[in-house]
């Protein structure tokens, strides 16, 4: 049983989500989760939070809010970091990514609940997005400065850093990370 906490233990990759169908992620200043044009804007910015394999929390860094998906699919913020706040990370195959619900999905056919946006910018109940539809793909725009001071929890022998494109990359600790590096994300040994 997840025990519920106000924070997770684990600092975040603070990044900006880039929807495939032309908005950033963000969360309002009331906790409103919607898509907007403006990639400067501070509500576009996100602690992904590494919770699990694969698996993170998504935290409005200016609200302090969890991204949590309820039971009939709807996205909604949250003071408190719950289970419904978990979400499955892949690298879809055309090098966008998807985030899945780790506690809902249909029932008969077992297909997963997916974070989503409409082509104007709305969010999308989980139940009615396809990870084949560019609504549910995501470019993650880490904010400059931020890899190797956020990239540092990985200290973990059964975990390795990669890139977005699956290129083992080790030596996160040592500080040599490359300034054009697009994308970091925690997996297993085997690359999926």
């Amino acid at each position: 049983n997840i025990s519920e906490d106000k924070k997770p233990q684990l600092k975040g990759i603070v990044t900006r989500l880039f929807s495939q169908q032309g908005f950033y992620l963000q969360m309002q200043p009331n906790g409103t989760i919607d898509g907007s044009k403006d990639e400067n804007s501070d509500y576009t910015l996100f602690n992904l939070i590494p919770v699990g394999l694969r698996v993170v929390a998504i935290q409005g860094v200016k609200s302090g809010l969890y991204i949590g998906m309820n039971g009939e699919g709807m996205l909604y913020s949250s003071e408190m970091f719950t289970p419904e706040c978990r979400f499955k990370e892949s690298v879809f195959e055309n090098y966008y990514v998807i985030y899945s619900s780790t506690v809902y999905r249909q029932q008969e056919s077992g297909r997963a609940w997916f974070l989503g946006l409409t082509k104007e910018g709305q969010v999308m109940k989980g139940n009615r997005v396809k990870k084949t539809k560019p609504s549910s793909h995501f470019v993650p725009r880490p904010i400059e400065g931020n890899y190797h001071t956020e990239c540092t929890y990985v200290h973990q022998p059964h975990l390795t850093l990669i890139l977005l494109q699956c290129v083992q990359y080790p030596d996160c600790l040592t500080g040599s990370l490359c300034n054009n590096l697009i994308f970091i994300k925690l997996c297993s040994q085997q690359l999926m």
